[in-house]
């Protein structure tokens, strides 16, 4: 069996913000059932005990939500004590949670720091940015990163892209890196669920997102070569693939897999951006991960991202885009195609001079 990941929302879509761009809230609207509540702790410890005995290697256990702290701390606690007595291959075990921040204390903190949880902080980046679409949080969430530096949690921050976000880069990259940690990853705004792209005034068109990834390219490159480099998810994995290796994140793969993203009563999808009843794939209080895994509905969801438009296929920067997301694409081309022809064309001599610092010399295809 394969090392396995699994997406967890132990407190559904329930939340203690209503940010105004919040995807799962539109993937929710379409269910017949909106929101499952708080997870139960026999759906906790059903969750843990299929998941050691099926995984090989390494079993990862991300928690998101709605938000994931409502379940409550002590969740977290049964969390750890039923991976302790289920865990009999002794698996490698990681923890992560994706958190607004709002809820965390010390107690929090330190308990995610003992366990070695790697958390996801949710900052867009400088107050104003921030606040206008997450309710006037950026003073908590900042003072949450405070305790995760006093307390030494792992921890990225995880910055939504809207179509505002350009104007403010810099400003936010460097209180990013200065204030709370030097991981980051910017994940593109998505429009609801099944609505026209570009309806919001928060929707992320492709000239705003260039504007922004030029923008974060150019001051991630300076760090880089200046010897105090900053991980931006999205620019690791690009400067990774250059040099020969697979994408680590999944929206960079080409093609889906199964997240088997748990909601609280126990269902089981493959992707977080899916969480619909088209798209459920089994309960892990009565199926196993093996058949949710090649069951029928699985099997179509992948098979779906594999088309790709024939103009991609003969792209030059295909072997590093690879279509973007499947919830990017529009008949079979990513909506950010523009963008990412721009960007690659604006940045690719500045990647392969890091290839080399690293010690290949490896040159994209003219």
């Amino acid at each position: 069996m394969p090392p396995l990941s699994i997406l967890v929302k132990p407190a559904s879509g329930s939340c203690n913000l209503r940010c105004r761009y919040c995807f799962y809230h539109s993937v929710a609207d379409s269910r017949r059932v909106k929101n499952y509540g708080l997870m139960p702790q026999e759906t906790l410890e059903a969750l843990a005990e299929k998941a050691l005995a099926f995984a090989e290697d390494s079993c990862a256990f991300a928690f998101q939500g709605g938000e994931p702290t409502l379940a409550g701390l002590p969740f977290y606690e049964k969390l750890v004590e039923y991976q302790g007595r289920y865990n009999h291959k002794n698996v490698k075990i990681h923890n992560a949670i994706q958190t607004n921040g709002i809820v965390v204390d010390e107690a929090w903190a330190a308990f995610l720091a003992r366990n070695d949880f790697l958390a996801g902080l949710s900052l867009d980046g400088i107050e104003k940015l921030h606040d206008r679409n997450r309710q006037d949080s950026f003073a908590q969430v900042m003072r949450t990163a405070e305790l995760f530096n006093r307390a030494g949690v792992r921890y990225n921050i995880l910055a939504v892209v809207t179509g505002e976000s350009h104007k403010y880069a810099a400003q936010s990259y460097h209180m990013f890196k200065t204030d709370c940690t030097r991981f980051l990853q910017f994940i593109p705004c998505l429009d609801p669920l099944g609505e026209t792209r570009g309806g919001h005034p928060w929707s992320l068109t492709p000239a705003a997102y260039l504007k922004f990834l030029k923008t974060m390219f150019n001051l991630w490159y300076c760090d880089c070569k200046g010897g105090k480099p900053v991980s931006v998810r999205w620019f690791d994995n690009i400067l990774g693939m250059l040099l020969g290796n697979p994408p680590e994140a999944c929206g960079m793969s080409g093609v889906c897999g199964c997240q088997f993203v748990t909601e609280a009563d126990g269902s089981v999808y493959p992707c977080d951006f899916y969480v619909t009843d088209r798209w459920r794939i089994g309960n892990i209080l009565e199926d196993s991960f093996e058949e949710m895994r090649n069951s029928e509905v699985c099997r179509r969801f992948v098979d779906e991202s594999r088309s790709v438009h024939p103009a991609c296929r003969a792209c030059r920067w295909y072997p590093l885009c690879r279509c973007g997301c499947k919830r990017e694409r529009e008949n079979g081309r990513s909506y950010f195609c523009e963008c990412y022809k721009e960007f690659f064309k604006f940045s690719i001599g500045r990647f392969e001079e890091l290839a080399g610092l690293l010690g290949q010399n490896q040159k994209f295809p003219p």
